[in-house]
């Protein structure tokens, strides 16, 4: 499992590096910035996973991600943060990344959360995902995945499984299948039972 980390403080940079090294079929290659980290990604991969520092030289926060997200084509990119708040691992959630890590996550975390990222799951925090579910109405009982969430809030807007597919650049066939199991969870009949459930329940 090939992966690209860049992050600008030596110290972490070097000590996730290591952490990761320590799986016999991880590999690591870390850069101190951006702009190298893109050019790796154009002329080193393909990489498994691409782990960014929110606040690194020349990141520019989202639009980095999305700049990188572009260069790296189905790869997916996690970003790390040590003092981003949770309203902007929301955004970076929201904008496509495979996941928000904070560096204080621990090594057992950090394997399982590179292995949940690259299996194609979408990775946040357990204490994150709680906050956000105190911050959200419920619906039933309904235990959300935050790829869930994101599809139906797309569903609420009136977006076709094509659009959806596109905008959280998934395969349609993948996003037909999140549907299948939140339609199961919220006890939805359809696409528009979804909706009226999810609006009655304020929740977009």
């Amino acid at each position: 499992m090939k992966m690209l980390l860049a992050d600008d403080q030596e110290l972490v940079r070097e000590t996730i590096a290591a952490f990761l090294r320590i799986e016999p079929d991880f590999t690591v290659d870390a850069v101190a910035d951006f702009p190298s980290a893109a050019e790796l990604a154009r002329t080193s991969g393909p990489y498994d996973l691409i782990l960014l520092d929110y606040m690194m030289p020349g990141m520019n926060g989202l639009s980095g991600l999305a700049a990188m997200r572009s260069i790296a084509g189905k790869v997916p990119v996690a970003i790390m943060s040590g003092s981003a708040p949770r309203s902007i691992a929301d955004q970076v959630l929201a904008g496509g990344a495979a996941g928000f890590l904070p560096k204080t996550i621990s090594t057992k975390s950090l394997i399982a959360a590179v292995r949940f990222m690259v299996a194609g799951e979408v990775y946040a925090p357990i204490q994150m995902l709680t906050e956000r579910e105190a911050d959200q109405p419920n619906i039933g009982t309904a235990q959300l995945s935050a790829r869930e969430i994101y599809v139906l809030r797309r569903i609420c807007r009136g977006m076709a499984n094509k659009e959806i597919a596109r905008e959280l650049d998934l395969q349609e066939v993948t996003v037909k299948l999140h549907m299948k199991t939140l339609f199961r969870k919220i006890e939805a009949r359809n696409r528009t039972h979804a909706a009226m459930i999810a609006k009655e329940a304020g929740f977009c």
